[in-house]
């Protein structure tokens, strides 16, 4: 029995390596190019993300809050989002919800909590899955232009932009980071299930401590960046209305983005259709 743990945490630990964790994050942002989501038009996805991230809000109708979270939820699968952000999304949401009913529990609730816990939970779940099929699904310079079509300052957009772009950048910075305090480190032995939990502590303990030197080193990246960005005209193109309109000319509004509407748009007047109904 001490045997099979102890391999299967080995094995847990190799799949939650760095690189696992680097291919998750960079595949989100970056590898979705080829998708239903990543080739409509970031206005209208904007738009659509506009109406699912703030109506649920206002509304407590568990049909309705339902059809939404199917919805999304079928968006993001299309987005082909990676696994790690939806177990994270799983864990966070579903987590959450169980621990508030089991306080509710045992602060002398009984089961009617559950109706106003699910309707929480649809409402957080079906924004945070919208939220994860537009910055996931699109593409960094797609939602950037997006952002300007609507009005947004320039600096906005490209801030965002920017982020994206960071993230390699920021990946490997940390990697190279944790390898320098993993060479000059003496990590327990971790043959057995305790020096195993040891080595874990260790690894948590090494990443806590990178924190410091990895926003120290991206920030000298990140100036070395925006000095080169400054020096090629970037403030004078970003105001410039030329620029901007050749930037903008290439979003189009496609028979994809019609029918992405249209079943958004039926899904929902059917769900508010069984709501009236019960």
């Amino acid at each position: 029995m001490e045997k099979l743990t102890a391999k299967l945490s080995e094995s847990i630990l190799d799949k939650l390596s760095m690189d696992f964790l680097r291919n998750q994050v960079l595949k989100n942002a970056y590898g979705n190019d080829d998708t239903v989501i990543a080739g409509l038009d970031p206005r209208i996805l904007l738009a659509w993300y506009l109406f699912f991230g703030l109506v649920p809000w206002f509304v407590s109708d568990i049909p309705f809050l339902l059809g939404c979270f199917l919805l999304v939820m079928a968006t993001t699968l299309l987005a082909r989002v990676a696994g790690l952000v939806l177990f994270l999304f799983a864990l966070g949401v579903f987590s959450q919800t169980g621990y508030l009913f089991v306080v509710t529990l045992l602060f002398g609730g009984d089961a009617s909590a559950i109706a106003p816990l699910l309707i929480l939970t649809l409402k957080v779940a079906t924004i945070s899955l919208a939220s994860v099929t537009v910055f996931s699904g699109l593409d960094p310079d797609k939602l950037s232009n997006g952002l300007m079509w609507y009005g947004c300052p320039e600096r906005l957009s490209f801030s965002i932009s920017y982020a994206y772009r960071m993230l390699p950048m920021l990946m490997e910075e940390f990697q190279n980071v944790l390898l320098s305090y993993r060479l000059r480190g003496n990590p327990p032995a971790h043959e057995t299930f305790g020096g195993k939990v040891r080595y874990l502590i260790y690894q948590v303990k090494i990443i806590m401590q990178s924190f410091y030197p990895l926003m120290l080193n991206t920030a000298k990246r990140s100036r070395t960046t925006v000095e080169a960005l400054e020096l090629r005209g970037y403030r004078y193109a970003a105001v410039n209305k030329s620029v901007k309109k050749i930037k903008l000319a290439a979003l189009k509004v496609s028979c994809n983005d019609g029918i992405f509407l249209a079943v958004s748009l039926l899904v929902v007047a059917v769900a508010v259709l069984i709501s009236t109904l019960l």
